[in-house]
């Protein structure tokens, strides 16, 4: 039987001020508007407690007991397979899957009517092995720490595995990531939170990650992601959406299971803000900066799902087996919550998208819940080459397939959709039956901020008109540091191949009128996009300011100086990060640029360099430039 009784945890936690409830209803989309809360004062009504109620483990389940819609059937691929995570379809139409516990990968081969053909033979093996993704004839991999790719021979096995990434961040809590390669190319890597809710000491934690198909040019794609295992493109918009895991301990009702639009940049709330930009009481930002702030650049999620299901992986229908209603649509594994009164998940569910846009969540595969108890956990979900659905099931270590009963009528037409299809305005790379993601959209996303110049020749910091008139009053201010002199080479230790620490500046006064500062260093002379790369970037710098310490800490506000701002660099970090050009390239020049307003900006946390030029446009009344030259070191003390 399910347990009667559970554990309370905590005392419940006065709360002044009622607020705003999420409204996040069960299979609909989200009601309230992102600005709902104006400030801190406005608490949400959360009782900060919870329930650990773990459904007692049943025998797996007869196939009749699971519940599908009319005109589908289920069945059982293959069990006790053991702990069966993540699902991936190579480009030949075999089906791997990832087993945690036993750290490898087994290769399951199936015959043309969808039967498992012989014993599944284990194709890597790493500790943790987690995610996979195929590319191109290459398997892609993901442990807690490490990426690896391999060749995948013709008979679908990998050759040896070299790994090109060694130190993604602490796990903690959240040690399962996963990977993707995105329509552009591109290795994508959820890393979740390290807790349930805490101040990140990585700011690489909580994000999804994006880098080069060899592992080089790490960035943070966006943050404030508490666990997004499950992501995916979808297949006629090419837009990025994955579904992240709602907090702990809040209750049974109010955390919700999000569905987020992802985008380049894009900041989410976790951990201040949780579904339409709710304020979570019980923690505050650092540098003494308000949720209120943080809530001004966070993007509210589309969608929520009942609380503590624990989506896991994601995966869209591009398929035409399944009905014409199905199409575009995706695919999410619930696994099943532990930490709700009423247990929630156990389940497929299927997330509804009409012109591109999700509009309802709704169950696709039920009956993994009962009285007795939990007869199973669906972790991994894939679309098959013949348009079947299948997923996982890591309690039994089995995996399921669904498909549709009338395929014919369904499929008559496949050639012709997939043709018309591939004349539209997107760009596609068409496969027999399968449309994929396009990469426009991603590669647009790519684009912005690339290819142009640095700051200060830039519109947007062309001096005032009326700061030109004043000519008694210079607008060329000198920017230097005891760090290096004008056009030579900056000391190892300010570079990202040691420590990383910001150097010391100093500067002369600007205009009478000057209300702040502003601080821009850029790499022009990367031979890669992003072109030029931003290291830096500091804003409301004090009129009565002519100097700033070295080592500045990496975050949004600073309490010393107190209120001064910083902004991402082209990583996705925030605050200063170093020089560091690849091996065998000349000497890069790194440009700190310096400008005087007429005004103090009030932009929100997280802002890029566009971000920040927009906003002094107008107000540039003196500027000025210090140029250092870095190449990498023979031995670098960092890789």
């Amino acid at each position: 039987m399910i347990k009667d009784s559970f554990i309370k945890m905590g005392a419940r936690f006065a709360v002044t001020n009622l607020a705003l409830l999420c409204s996040f209803a069960v299979f609909n989309p989200v009601a309230i508007a992102a600005d709902a809360l104006k400030d801190d004062a406005l608490k949400t009504n959360i009782e900060f407690d919870g329930a650990v109620v773990v459904p007692t483990e049943v025998a797996a389940p007869d196939i009749s007991m699971l519940k599908v819609p009319n005109d589908f059937e289920i069945r059982k691929l293959i069990e006790g397979l053991g702990n069966t995570r993540i699902l991936a379809v190579s480009p030949n139409g075999k089906l791997y899957v990832t087993r945690r516990e036993e750290g490898d990968i087994k290769m399951i081969n199936l015959d043309t009517n969808g039967q498992v053909n012989g014993t599944p033979v284990t194709v890597a093996r790493r500790s943790g092995m987690h995610g996979l993704s195929f590319n191109a004839g290459k398997a892609y991999m993901v442990s807690a720490h490490e990426v690896f790719v391999a060749d995948v021979k013709t008979d679908g096995t990998f050759g040896p595995l070299k790994m090109i990434i060694h130190d993604l961040p602490a796990a903690g809590q959240h040690n399962n990531r996963t990977i993707e390669v995105g329509p552009d190319a591109k290795l994508y890597i959820s890393v979740g939170s390290t807790c349930n809710i805490c101040n990140e000491s990585s700011p690489e934690n909580a994000t999804i990650l994006q880098t080069n198909l060899d592992g080089k040019q790490r960035a943070i794609f966006a943050s404030g992601l508490r666990n997004t295992i499950g992501f995916d493109w979808h297949p006629m918009t090419g837009q990025l959406w994955g579904m992240d895991q709602g907090i702990d301990w809040h209750g049974d009702d109010v955390m919700v299971e999000e569905l987020n639009l992802i985008e380049k940049g894009k900041r989410f709330g976790w951990p201040y803000l949780y579904a339409n930009n709710q304020i979570v009481p019980r923690i505050e930002p650092p540098g003494k900066l308000t949720k209120a702030e943080w809530k001004i650049n966070s993007q509210p999620s589309t969608l929520g799902y009942t609380s503590h299901a624990a989506s896991m992986q994601m995966a869209f229908y591009n398929h035409n087996q399944f009905p014409a209603e199905y199409k575009n649509n995706a695919f999410v594994a619930m696994r099943g919550s532990w930490n709700r009164s009423q247990p929630s998940g156990y389940e497929i569910v299927r997330v509804k998208f009409e012109e591109g846009k999700p509009t309802s969540i709704m169950p696709f595969v039920t009956g993994f819940l009962s009285k007795e108890g939990s007869s199973g956990r669906p972790v991994g979900v894939a679309v098959m080459p013949d348009g079947s659905l299948v997923f996982s099931d890591d309690q039994n270590g089995a995996i399921y397939r669904v498909s549709y009963k009338n395929i014919t009528n369904n499929t008559k037409n496949m050639n012709n959709q997939v043709e018309h299809k591939s004349s539209d305005k997107f760009a596609r790379n068409i496969k027999v039956g399968l449309v994929n993601a396009p990469s426009m959209e991603m590669n647009l996303q790519a684009v912005k901020g690339s290819g142009v110049p640095i700051a200060i020749n830039r519109t947007e910091t062309a001096l005032k008109e009326n700061s030109l008139e004043n000519s008694f009053e210079n607008t060329t201010i000198t920017l230097t540091t005891p760090a290096f002199k004008q056009n030579q080479a900056i000391p190892n230790i300010y570079s990202g191949y040691d420590q990383d620490n910001s150097f010391q500046l100093n500067w002369s006064k600007g205009p009478t009128n000057t209300k702040s500062y502003v601080l821009v260093m850029e790499d022009p002379d990367s031979r890669k996009p992003p072109i030029p790369v931003v290291h830096w970037l500091v804003w409301n710098l004090p009129a009565s300011m002519t100097s700033l310490p070295e080592g500045l800490k990496k975050q949004d506000r600073l309490v010393e100086p107190d209120g001064v701002r910083q902004g991402a660099t082209s990583t996705g970090k925030i605050g200063y990060m170093g020089p560091k050009p690849p091996k065998g390239d000349p000497a890069h020049h790194y440009h700190t640029q310096i400008f005087a307003l007429d005004t103090a900006l009030n932009l929100p946390a997280g802002v890029d360099r566009d971000q920040l030029l927009q906003a002094i446009n107008g107000h540039v009344i003196a500027k000025g430039e210090l140029i250092g030259q870095f190449v990498r070191p023979d031995k670098p003390t960092k890789p």
